[in-house]
């Protein structure tokens, strides 16, 4: 993506929210410490966000967007400060769902008020192990405490009080975020009117939790790591680039990978009988791992696959009983899966339609056909975009 590319808008078409800053407000202090689901305490938690569109009268039109693994607040329009911040995350590309967020767009800022916040513990500017333990002076590294995607909702219940919010017109959020929009309906059923879950189910499957331990092993047994206080020295790059290129085959299909790569080789008919890189396939999974590992903390991504893990909808909600942890929703919630998605799969997320269904609230559950795998939610904008639009515009609400 670059603003050459014809598939994104440039910063000044009337269709781009434009040149945005992320905002930063302080939610937590030694008067008003976050409590996490742990026990455990902060008493100090600086959250990163970005708001697009105004917010109405009556505070009625605020949509909260949850970002996933990898992702974080920057979701529409160009970083303005991209240029000038040498942190390599910093993008220099549009937001991560542009094509979805903008003016005249599928979640139009013309209408919608949107707000993402970065999550606890990622590195994308809200408090984090790479951020400054106020009692040390030194960057927490693993004495960070454990965090959940309880606790990310939690938080930015915080947040959306803080900018004047009582009540959200929609949550949305694809993979992880969309665990956290389902949290969202869980935890405060009086405060949301939609709830839209893409390509996430309130549990992950045991292959998911799998992944991410082996993701994790990687890491922490890359000499570089040091028991999490690498900051003054080399990151286990090797190891979070591991992390990524196994990850990130989940996030796509069989189908996908054979139509773009294949077995192709990268230089040459035949092969070279040696251990180097020579499939395509090779060449595009050491790439994604490189590039993650320049713009990633190894830290955050212990934390955040470990949220992923914990979450389970189920079991806080129900004491096991998804039907009964789902009869606590009040929002009209819809639900996405994609063909090809084998991270959560469409019997997962048809698992969830189907118990808000026999529990008597409002869902429509609907799977699309695609190549992409778990990506889709990001990619298959054409499709998915008009249904997200006109859930938006609907009627349907929160029951009273």
């Amino acid at each position: 993506m670059n603003d050459r590319d014809p598939r994104y808008d440039a910063p000044d078409s009337p269709r781009s929210v434009g040149w945005v800053e992320a905002q930063r407000v302080v939610l937590a202090s030694g008067d008003n410490p976050f409590v996490l689901e742990s026990g455990t305490s902060l008493a100090e938690v600086e959250v990163e966000y970005e708001t697009y569109g105004s917010l109405n009268a009556d505070a009625s039109n605020a949509i909260l967007v949850c970002h996933a693994l990898s992702g974080d607040a920057h979701v529409a329009g160009w970083d303005a400060r991209a240029e000038q911040d040498e942190r390599p995350w910093r993008s220099r590309k549009p937001g991560w769902w542009d094509a979805m967020v903008g003016p005249g767009k599928f979640i139009d800022t013309d209408c919608y008020f949107v707000v993402c916040s970065n999550v606890l513990g990622s590195c994308y500017g809200t408090t984090a192990p790479a951020s400054l333990d106020p009692d040390t002076g030194k960057p927490y590294g693993l004495r960070f405490p454990v965090v959940t995607v309880e606790d990310w909702v939690q938080l930015q219940h915080r947040l959306i009080t803080h900018l004047g919010i009582e009540r959200l017109h929609t949550v949305i959020g694809g993979s992880l975020g969309g665990q956290q929009a389902l949290e969202w309906a869980l935890a405060f059923p009086n405060l949301v009117d939609r709830c839209v879950v893409l390509a996430a189910s309130p549990r992950l499957s045991a292959q998911g939790l799998g992944f991410n331990a082996v993701g994790r092993h990687g890491i922490m047994n890359d000499p570089a790591f040091v028991e999490g206080d690498y900051y003054d020295g080399e990151p286990p790059a090797i190891g979070l680039a591991a992390a990524r290129m196994l990850a990130h085959i989940t996030y796509l299909s069989e189908q996908g990978m054979d139509n773009k790569f294949g077995r192709r080789l990268r230089s040459s008919d035949k092969p070279a009988f040696g251990f180097g890189i020579e499939f395509e396939v090779e060449s595009y999974l050491d790439y994604q791992g490189r590039s993650f590992a320049e713009r990633f903390d190894a830290n955050s991504y212990l934390y955040i696959t470990r949220a992923m893990d914990y979450y389970d909808a189920a079991a806080r909600w129900g004491d096991g009983d998804l039907g009964a942890a789902c009869r606590r929703i009040k929002a009209a919630t819809m639900v996405v899966s994609f063909s090809t998605d084998w991270l959560y799969t469409p019997d997962q997320c048809r698992e969830l339609g189907a118990t808000l269904l026999r529990v008597g609230a409002p869902v429509t559950y609907l799977n699309l056909p695609s190549p992409y795998g778990h990506d889709a939610f990001l990619v298959e904008i054409d499709m998915l975009g008009p249904l997200v639009r006109d859930f938006l515009a609907s009627d349907q609400g929160a029951e009273s």
